[in-house]
């Protein structure tokens, strides 16, 4: 059985965020297996397909290397590159079976698109130790799946150092969730209207290069600030860097990006 480690959100080899994704199954394995392999990845995510009737549908489900998550953008974006690039599959757009519904990812002139559910977000007042635990003081705090803190500008953005386990309490309690926080902040002079990072010591990432599932989340926050629904986000992992064009569409947020294959490896039984 073949798996390829995939730099998803990425131009170039070692850039964006790498996934791990395994070639389709017949049937499901166990989730103790999925879980084990994901763990000696130890990548953020491995994704694992399952084939269907439909040569252009498939299921999905993505381990972390400590847990299964519903949602994950990057690996979905491997998952597709895989398809289309590796295993030659003919189709304009895929359809993947997941717990988050049907994602659709098609294939565009230069890079891959996917339709991915909004994240629903309301903007709460700062919970008490945020502050301390970024290590910089938030102008606006939005709660949804995580907590989005948005920043004064990029430099506080980057040079971030948080308390991961502060972190991980507080995001946990104010949205009765795994305990992720992303952070971001609009950019100046730059090819990209916005810069994010993302805390993940609640999946047990400490931090995620280039993250989807938290554009689902800036996308309405940003179109919104910005009065335009097509935005350029650059996610500002320290020696990576991920680029995602995103664009709100209703309660759905297309999300662009390119991906590169950098490693093809046979898992013996």
């Amino acid at each position: 059985m073949r798996q390829w480690t995939i730099d998803a959100f990425a131009t170039a080899p070692f850039r964006g965020n790498p996934a791990c994704v395994v070639e389709p199954f017949e049937a499901w394995p166990t989730d103790d297996w999925m879980q084990a392999l994901a763990a000696e990845n130890n990548q953020a995510e491995t994704a694992f397909l399952l084939r269907t009737d439909d040569p252009a549908r498939f299921g999905l489900r993505w381990f972390t290397p400590t847990l299964e998550v519903p949602l994950c953008g990057h690996a979905t974006l491997a998952s597709a590159h895989m398809l289309f690039a590796e295993l030659a599959v003919t189709a304009q757009a895929v359809t993947f079976d997941t717990l988050s519904g049907p994602l659709i990812v098609s294939r565009q002139a230069d890079a891959y698109a996917m339709d991915f559910p909004a994240a629903p977000v309301h903007q709460i007042e700062t919970p008490d130790g945020l502050a301390d635990a970024l290590g910089a003081e938030p102008r606006e705090v939005w709660a949804g799946p995580f907590l989005v803190a948005v920043l004064k500008d990029e430099d506080q953005v980057r040079g971030l150092t948080p308390d991961l386990a502060a972190l991980k309490s507080i995001s946990s309690a104010a949205t009765q969730g795994r305990g992720n926080v992303g952070v971001s902040a609009l950019a100046k002079d730059q090819p990209y209207d916005v810069v994010s990072r993302f805390f993940a010591p609640g999946s047990g990432i400490a931090e995620d290069p280039a993250t989807g599932s938290l554009h689902c989340m800036l996308s309405p926050i940003f179109a919104a600030q910005l009065g335009r629904p097509r935005l350029a986000f650059h996610q500002a992992y320290p020696g990576r860097g991920g680029d995602l064009d995103c664009e709100l569409a209703g309660d759905r947020v297309i999300l662009r990006g390119q991906a590169i294959s950098v490693i093809e490896s046979r898992l013996r039984p």
